[in-house]
Order: structure tokens, then C-alpha cells, then sequence
């Protein structure tokens, strides 16, 4: 029997998030006897603020991490990009060339000759990157030097340059889209279509449900709730805003909000200035969302982008009806008037509309979700998934 190929993969995130999970989903199930690999980190951070670190859970699955040491962005840098800031403020494009161009300078071609030494000492036979090509340059550039094969699996909508784009298409030998979505957007900013494939993601349908979790017995309130990091693209602020609308309704609603980021403390203070007081939780990381999840009469999700959320596929499991942005990936999901509804991204008065609808229609909750349910279980289970990305894998060799 021939050796496994060596595979590096590389992951330049800093925290957990729906692209981790779906990455331990594929590494628990890859065949090993094909595809040995290895993890490449530049942080060993924690599964949430007080969960196990990455290491201690790749560890548990045998497999391999190294962790790239990183350093902190010099003076020169920062002022650089402010003055770049500056002086191209009238030109969007150019203020983006001349902040890459000064990345590249301090953090991008160092992190380059740290991965060719790892690519080469390691006698790997491929660069695998999990996250999406603006965040995996240094990738792209250490895969070239180093004469291997690069797969991108881009689990976002990406935003590419020109220049990018340009490196993308030199060097990739194959992008693995989650989406139709993702893979339209690449091509639409002048990726090669010949390089690009969709392998959706996907959930454990036959793993048991874990046990809805325990509210508090308070009012007898519907429960709507959202799971992703808070960050200003998952547009937590237009939930709460259309909560504070049913509120003024008089509707018996409450909300859930699971997730930490950047925008924790705005969020905190926007539901105080609206008044939402005790209706809204803010629960921070969940490592088992789907039992927060369950606990949901609406699951919603109101992002600017997205690659395929997994949350959805998590709702939809649950048999939950789902409201989302109308958005690359969420679309794809959401089977409108079928499964959930969707509206808008922004348009907080169709937001609040949709939620209005469902939450006074348990009949219409329950017939959604039982039609998401069955729309995970037969298009997006986990076996295409993870032979999805080894068939792409394989191709590289052939």
C-alpha cells in the first residue's frame, strides 16, 4: 500500500467559529491511509472563553499541530497604513492597494519564508488553507516557493483584489467553495471557473440531539435567538431592533444571543437603550450551540455574507424555521415560504415582519421546520461532505 500523502493545513484564524467546526468535522472522518495531516496555527486558542484549547482537541483526534510564532505589527506599519488611509481616501481601491502592500512588507512575506521552511523540513505533498484567499496569502506564496500543490477551502463570500485574484489563479490547483454562492462570487471577480468546486457543508444527521437547554421559568415568551460571532457582518443590532418593534406590538417574545466578539459591549448597550432589558440573553460561546438551538421557537440569522452558515443546517436539523438574510449561502439553504423566510439583509421592517408572521402562526413554525428538517437529512449530510473534499483531494495527485 502506498504512503499517505502529507498535507499541511493551514488556518490563519484567531478564534472558533462555524469554519472550525466544519474543519474537525472533515479531520475526525478523513481516511488516514490516504491523507495524513498535519495543523498549521498561528494562535492555540481556546473552544470559547473558558473551553479547551485547539491543541487539546486536535490532540484528542491525533492530529499533529504546529503553531507559527507571530509578531506584534510594528510602529513603521501602523503609521504607514494610517498615512496610506489618509492621503487615498478618495479612492477605496487604491487605499486597499497601499495597505497590502505595507502588510506584505511586515507580515506577509515573513510568515511566507517561516511556511516554506515548515512545507520543505516537513516533506509535505500539499498546502490545504481553511479559511478564504485574502486571509491565506502567505499560503499561497510559501505553496509557490516551495514547488506544492495549494487547495483553498473558502468558507466565506470572499472580497478579492486584483492583485489576489491574480495570485489565486497563478497558483491554486483547486478551490473547494461551500456554496454555489461562494463559487459564483470567485468567478465574478475574475477567479478561474476551471479551479473552483462546491462541496457544501454539512451536519452529523445521525448523531443524537442533545437535550434542549433549561431557560429560565419565566413568562411564557416565544424564544427567537441567533448563534455566530459578534461582529458587525452577523447584523445583530437589526434583530434587536426589530425585537424592540414586537416588543412595542406587545408580542410575549424573548431573545437569545449566542457568541462573543468585538461587538459584544455595543450590543449590550444598544438592547439597553432600546429597552429590552431582561427579554434579550446575551449568552457568549456555546461549545454545543444546537442545545441552545433547540431550545428556539425561531432561529435567525441576519449577516451581509455568508459561505453556508452552519448554524442554519443546525436549525434546520432541530427542526426549526429559520429567518435569514437573503445572502450568498443562506440563500441556498433557506427554501423561501418552505423552510424559513427570507428578507432583505438591512431591512429591518421585513425582518420584523417575518418574525411578527411566525411567531403568531405555530402551525406555519412547526410545518417549516419539520420541511428544513427534511431538507438537511437528504442534501447536506456529512458522508458527501467529507468525500466531497477527498475526491478534491485526490484530484490534486492524479
Amino acid at each position: 500500500m502506498s504512503q499517505p500523502k502529507r498535507i499541511l493545513l493551514l488556518d490563519t484564524g484567531n478564534e472558533w467559529g462555524g469554519g472550525t467546526n466544519s474543519m474537525f468535522e472533515l479531520l475526525k472522518r478523513l481516511d488516514r491511509q490516504r491523507f495524513a495531516v498535519t495543523c498549521c496555527f498561528y494562535k492555540d486558542y481556546r473552544k470559547g472563553r473558558d473551553g479547551r484549547l485547539l491543541s487539546e482537541e486536535l490532540a484528542e483526534i491525533g492530529i499533529p499541530l504546529r503553531l507559527l510564532p507571530t509578531r506584534k505589527q510594528p510602529l513603521w506599519a501602523k503609521l504607514a497604513k494610517e498615512l496610506a488611509r489618509g492621503i487615498l481616501s478618495w479612492s477605496a481601491r487604491l487605499k486597499k492597494r497601499a495597505v497590502l502592500a505595507i502588510e506584505m512588507q511586515w507580515r506577509i512575506k515573513p510568515r511566507v519564508a517561516a511556511l516554506r521552511t515548515l512545507l520543505e523540513e516537513g516533506g509535505f505533498d500539499l498546502l490545504y488553507m481553511n479559511n478564504q484567499p485574502s486571509s491565506n496569502l502567505e499560503g499561497y506564496l510559501a505553496g509557490e516557493a516551495a514547488g506544492l500543490p495549494v487547495v483553498q477551502h473558502c468558507r466565506i463570500e470572499p472580497t478579492l483584489q486584483l492583485g489576489e485574484a491574480a495570485i489565486v489563479n497563478r497558483v491554486a490547483t483547486r478551490i473547494i467553495c461551500v456554496s454555489q454562492g461562494v463559487a459564483d462570487v470567485l468567478a465574478a471577480q475574475h477567479v478561474a471557473e476551471h479551479r473552483l468546486r462546491v462541496v457544501h457543508n454539512a451536519i452529523d444527521c445521525r448523531a443524537a440531539l442533545p437535550a434542549p437547554i433549561k431557560l429560565p421559568p419565566t413568562t411564557q415568551r416565544l424564544v427567537i435567538g441567533t448563534v455566530g460571532q459578534l461582529t458587525a457582518r452577523k447584523g445583530v443590532a437589526h434583530l434587536l431592533q426589530a425585537l424592540a418593534k414586537l416588543k412595542d406590538e406587545g408580542l410575549p417574545v424573548s431573545c437569545l444571543i449566542l457568541g462573543e466578539g468585538p461587538q459584544r459591549a455595543e450590543l449590550e448597550g444598544l438592547s439597553q437603550h432600546l429597552g429590552l432589558g431582561e427579554l434579550v440573553g446575551f449568552v457568549g460561546f456555546q461549545p454545543v450551540p444546537l442545545a441552545w438551538v433547540q431550545a428556539m421557537d425561531v432561529c435567525v440569522l441576519c449577516s451581509s455574507k455568508e459561505g453556508l452558515p452552519r448554524v442554519v443546517l443546525e436549525a434546520m436539523l432541530a427542526g426549526k424555521p429559520v429567518v435569514g438574510s437573503d445572502v450568498t449561502g443562506t440563500r441556498e439553504l433557506i427554501v423561501n415560504e418552505e423552510t424559513g423566510l427570507l428578507y432583505a439583509y438591512a431591512d429591518v421592517p421585513a425582518l420584523t415582519a417575518a418574525l411578527r408572521r411566525l411567531l403568531g402562526d405555530p402551525l406555519l413554525r412547526r410545518a417549516m421546520g419539520e420541511a428544513g428538517r427534511r431538507r438537511v437529512e437528504a442534501g447536506f449530510s456529512i458522508d458527501a461532505y467529507v468525500n466531497g473534499v477527498a475526491q478534491v483531494l485526490a484530484e490534486v495527485f492524479e
